[in-house]
């Protein structure tokens, strides 16, 4: 069997991430005795840094390897470190809440290896709040949109890649990754599993709206060029519209049409033109502004993750 890694970000995760280790190896080393877990401490408030340490002194610590983040980076982040520093040939990305218990894990694996490069889990019922499965379903729409992705796909954060796959992913090195984006752009073998979906186990997610709109825009403007098309768009409609206003106002002029004789005349036309249209400019220049800020941090060297420290084999340190 390949060689296997289980990618974690992990973030205020102290109360879960050992039992997660714990239960990985035990459902796993029977069928793959080639593994590794590699845990992404991603700028953690709690004590998941002490946690993790004190469980690469036990005898599961030979197979972790641990990567400290100097900051809170974002989940996406955190798993383009993961891959960087995985070596398994095949690494899957799970998340450190048990909503997606670790006996899963080989039925992506068996359906990885079939001849897929990517497998996505799906759910008959996911377990997460109606927020979180209205962003997600908002989320898939936009990327059917955005990203030509196959409108029966659903882009989970559960999933398994083959080192194809990994090594075409790693080869991003921009501020602003959105992972999901980078497996679409290199492959279309990608394939699906039914997984069980249970509750979150401790604490409260992490899913919020504004991480929600910093997905969204990763994915507007790290991938995709469609919002400066639809500002094109919306510009062109802008003045067409302006200029059957102007055509009615001429008309009407010279009809005596009159819409309100209370009103001074120009007055209407003067307001709904400087609304509408400072409105559309300000739209435009914010798209416009969004792709340059980001071309001038990437230009800038933004770094995508900053490695405090990488342990590993219980006492080796790197």
């Amino acid at each position: 069997m390949a060689t296997l890694s289980i990618i974690v970000p992990v973030y205020n995760g102290a109360n879960s991430i050992s039992q997660l280790v714990h239960n990985c190896l035990d459902e796993l080393l029977p069928k793959h005795p080639s593994i590794e877990i590699v845990l992404v401490n991603d700028g953690s408030a709690d004590n998941s840094h002490a946690v993790i340490l004190d469980l690469l002194k036990t005898d599961q610590g030979k197979f972790v390897r641990y990567i400290q983040l100097s900051k809170n980076f974002g989940e996406h982040n955190a798993v383009m470190c993961g891959l960087n520093h995985c070596s398994g040939e095949v690494a899957v990305i799970i998340d450190d809440d048990f909503q997606n218990p670790p006996q899963e894990i080989s039925k992506m694996v068996e359906k990885l290896e079939t001849g897929y490069d990517v497998v996505y889990s799906y759910y008959e019922k996911k377990q997460h709040s109606w927020f979180r499965n209205l962003g997600s379903k908002f989320n898939n729409t936009i990327a059917t949109t955005l990203l030509n992705k196959p409108s029966e796909l659903y882009l989970s954060s559960f999933k398994c890649l083959n080192r194809f796959t990994i090594d075409a992913i790693k080869d991003y090195d921009g501020p602003y990754p959105y992972v999901d984006g980078l497996i679409l752009r290199c492959t279309r073998s990608i394939g699906t599993q039914l997984c069980d979906h249970h509750a979150r186990t401790d604490g409260e997610s992490n899913y919020t709206l504004r991480k929600l709109i910093s997905l969204w825009l990763n994915m507007f403007t790290s991938f995709s060029v469609v919002p400066l098309r639809l500002a094109s768009y919306l510009g062109m409609f802008m003045a067409t519209t302006g200029l059957c206003l102007a055509l009615w106002f001429i008309y009407s002029w010279y009809a005596g049409g009159d819409l309100d004789s209370n009103i001074p005349k120009g007055w209407a036309s003067l307001i709904v033109s400087v609304t509408v249209f400072s409105g559309i400019q300000l739209l435009v220049l914010g798209v416009v502004g969004e792709y340059v800020g980001r071309i001038f941090l990437t230009q800038n060297r933004q770094p995508q993750f900053i490695v405090r420290t990488v342990y590993e084999n219980s006492s080796k340190e790197s």
